[in-house]
């Protein structure tokens, strides 16, 4: 336990030297920028050294993994984040414990997030997932609405019993016009939340940027990381 802490310690300080350059390049302050660690595939254990280490946010994909998990840090004083696809059957057990749902994507998920919240008789925060490599379809490859949809989504959710609309969510994508342009779907994303802002202005979170591309998130101007591997090590066997 000793050496895990001292390695996750290590791990912390060099991605807040990361993002303290990074704010500094860009001209911002430190305190702009919330890092969120995602911790998924990663045991209680590591939640509870990185909440001891003064981590405050924290970030699950899958609800299997993640209700226990945070049943069993439910002492500490943190803020679960959901970002992976979320399935509508698994939302009565994620609003038992997400604080917010980054990967709000789709009306059907709405109506469903917000019938748990006001049985639960909780707020949820909402960030829209922008999907930046959206075909025809409107769906990108990883989830997500296209940017044609946002507005009708985004007056969904501000009007939805138990939630509260956030912000905006990406992942930068793999494929399409901004396909290895990390930066400049950031700064899309951010042109995204102005125009949103202009309707909801307390929807102002903006969430972007992962261990590899988390300066470039902070360029743009990205209110939260979402870091994972770079605090936590990469688990053998999982891709």
């Amino acid at each position: 336990m000793t050496d895990r802490k001292g390695e996750l310690a290590a791990n912390l300080a060099k991605v807040e030297e990361r993002i303290a350059a990074a704010c500094a390049a860009a001209g911002r302050k430190r305190e702009e920028v919330t890092l969120i660690v995602v911790t998924k595939t990663y045991p209680a254990s590591d939640v509870r050294i990185l909440s001891g280490l003064g981590v405050r946010h924290v970030a699950e994909n899958k609800d299997q993994d993640a209700a226990p998990k945070a049943a069993e840090c439910s002492d500490l004083p943190l803020t679960w984040h959901f970002v992976g696809q979320l399935q509508t059957n698994k939302v009565r057990s994620v609003v038992g414990y997400a604080d917010l749902v980054q990967s709000v994507d789709r009306s059907k998920l709405v109506t469903a997030l917000s019938k748990e919240a006001v049985r639960a008789e909780r707020e949820v925060g909402c960030l829209l997932q922008v999907a930046l490599d959206a075909g025809a379809s409107g769906r990108g490859e990883r989830g997500g609405i296209g940017t044609d949809g946002i507005e009708e989504l985004a007056g969904l959710v501000a009007n939805a019993p138990g939630l509260r609309l956030d912000g905006l969510m990406t992942v930068a994508p793999l494929t399409g016009e901004y396909a290895g342009r990390e930066q400049a779907a950031f700064e899309r994303l951010m042109d995204l939340s102005t125009d949103l802002r202009r309707a909801h202005p307390a929807a102002n979170m903006v969430s972007a940027g992962m261990s590899a591309d988390l300066e470039q998130a902070v360029a743009a101007g990205a209110t939260h990381v979402r870091v994972g591997s770079a605090v936590l090590g990469v688990r053998p066997g999982l891709g």
